[in-house]
């Protein structure tokens, strides 16, 4: 306690790092879930308190970046540092809006509460703004593993946020709860004569205020001490009782079987679309060992079969040898097969799209990517951006679809969020207004090498799946590929950059959710309650200045 007072700043900026770092180390692949409410409380500790709310700012910001560097240098593995550190230091810039919404809701009745809420604000706002949004690394996106993951059942991913929020908002209010009873039993009492010494009249404000909250203390601690331990227990408690409603894997209105295809690329980076021939044929490789197997009795027939984003970079409708390919592999799986492919428009632009394709037949029902990447698939403001880095032209010229985010194959209703997609709330959504009785994420990692990506993709597909009770299914270009069961656990997954399918049956289901119903209700609350809550603390910090200012001390002060 002695470093802390003498050093206070440096030692929230210490904290301000701990705080980010925790947050990292709850994400995949690592297991430790239950860190990201560790570093919400630490982080509460730091920005909470007196002083004015850039602090709170400065000091988000420094946990933003402990928490999005480590978190995000996949995106500048065949880029250079440059796009990974603007992407970090632009994603800190949310955290230092919560660090300055806690500092100034941190002094309102209740207020672990409205802290864990402006968290949820600011996650809709980063999942909003700029450019569509980046919502990587929300809280949720990390317990795929843990205790609060069956509440994403009930209020999706902003409900499990707010559930990791709240219950480090109320560790924190436990833990200065309890620190501020040591210090009255300890500085206020003489340890002579063990009888109190606080009886005479405070020589300064500060003085009256630390007497009224050892008053209170003395008297009502026990209470206070309770209300914050049973907010930080409240959650975790609900989210394991919500766990026996989860589905069961194989209960639903009819099995299905299906197959998901990883046929692995040459190589890793940026170029591997320049073997995009070799990338189509390993997919049709593959397929064709599978339906070999099929043939000998060593496998079952699939319904369906999923190939990853990019499986077919050769526009197959313009191409017809790559046409011809898919249609061979497709007649012989005997099913058909949603072909994550790279269409041409007239107008030279490209969609990135996903297509049932049904042997000779051809091509199908369709989804069109509608959430695309900027500084991706697209480059906004690209003149501008080509100053900072010669990859700027790299980016591609894709338009977003407009369709319902389904495919009907076999007559089985199909949701689909490719790759990018599936980080956004809304695209499920979207499949699910639509009817999808199963949900898939295809989606091409090969271009961030053997990073921590893929791992954190396939954490937002299990929260998907819980959140929707659907079956899903991960089908990757050089993997992780796997199939989800509606409770968000892996059934199957494949090894990174070897070829492989994964064959499994699982349940087509028709009823919905409550998060499902919902929508984007939980969220939109979230932000309408902060904003109550800001004009709330906003109004009282006005009167507690206009009181300081009638003062009969201030008011005796000479002017100028």
């Amino acid at each position: 306690m002695g470093v802390v007072g003498r050093y206070p700043v440096g030692s929230r900026v210490v904290g301000a790092v701990v705080a980010g770092l925790l947050l990292f180390g709850s994400f995949p692949p690592r297991p430790f879930w239950f860190l990201a409410p560790v570093g919400v409380a630490v982080l509460t500790l730091v920005v909470r308190g007196e002083g004015k709310l850039r602090g709170g700012f400065g000091y988000g910001v420094i946990a933003g970046l402990g928490f999005f560097l480590p978190l995000l240098p996949w995106t500048g593995i065949y880029v250079g540092p440059v796009p990974w550190l603007a992407l970090s230091a632009v994603c800190a810039v949310y955290v230092g809006l919560f660090g300055m919404l806690a500092r100034l809701l941190g002094r309102l009745r209740g207020w672990p509460v409205w802290v864990a809420l402006a968290w949820v604000t600011a996650e809709w706002v980063r999942s909003s703004f700029p450019f569509g949004g980046f919502p990587w690394g929300r809280l949720a996106f990390g317990q795929a593993d843990g205790w609060f993951l069956p509440l994403a059942m009930v209020g999706g991913a902003p409900l499990v946020g707010f559930a990791v929020a709240l219950t480090g908002t109320g560790a924190a209010a436990l833990v200065g709860r309890l620190f501020v009873r040591w210090r009255v039993l300890t500085d206020g009492r003489d340890p002579a004569a063990g009888r109190r010494t606080a009886e005479a009249e405070p020589a300064s404000a500060e003085e009256a205020l630390e007497v009224v909250e050892k008053a209170q203390l003395s008297g009502g601690s026990r209470v206070g001490i309770f209300a914050a331990a049973a907010t930080l227990a409240i959650m975790p408690i609900t989210g394991v009782i919500l766990r026996t409603a989860l589905p069961a894997p194989d209960v639903g209105d009819r099995m299905i079987t299906v197959a998901a295809i990883q046929g692995s690329v040459p190589r890793l980076g940026l170029d591997f679309n320049e073997q995009r021939r070799a990338v189509l044929d390993n997919h049709v490789r593959r397929t064709e060992e599978l339906a070999r197997a099929v043939a000998a009795g060593a496998a079952k027939q699939p319904d369906v079969v999923i190939w990853p984003e990019n499986s077919s970079d050769i526009d197959p409708l313009r191409n017809a040898d790559a046409r011809q390919l898919i249609s061979r592999a497709s007649e012989e799986i005997k099913a058909p097969i949603l072909v994550g492919a790279v269409l041409v428009n007239s107008d030279r632009t490209t969609t990135n799209s996903v297509m049932v394709w049904n042997g000779a037949a051809g091509p199908a029902d369709r989804h069109d990517k509608k959430i695309i990447q900027p500084f991706g698939e697209y480059l906004p403001m690209r003149s501008f951006f080509r100053l900072f880095s010669e990859y700027a032209d790299r980016a591609g010229y894709f338009v977003p679809g407009d369709g319902d985010g389904t495919v009907r194959a076999n007559g089985i209703d199909i949701g689909v969020a490719t790759c990018y997609e599936v980080a956004f709330d809304r695209a499920f959504r979207d499949s699910m207004r639509a009817g999808a009785q199963l949900l898939t994420v295809p989606t091409n990692n090969a271009t961030f090498g053997d990073s921590e990506m893929t791992y954190q993709q396939m954490a937002m597909s299990r929260v998907r799946a819980v959140e929707h009770g659907r079956a899903l299914v991960v089908a990757a270009t050089s993997g992780v590929s796997a199939i989800i069961t509606a409770d968000g656990a892996v059934q199957q997954q494949t090894p990174l950059f070897v070829p492989a399918a994964l064959v499994a049956e699982l349940p087509l289901r028709d009823n919905t959710t409550l998060a499902t119903r919902f929508g984007p209700l939980p969220e939109y609350l979230s932000v309408i309650l902060t904003g109550a809550a800001v004009v709330a603390a906003l109004l009282a910090r006005r009167r507690a200045r206009g009181a300081d200012a009638t003062t009969p001390d201030a008011l005796a002060k000479p002017l100028g």
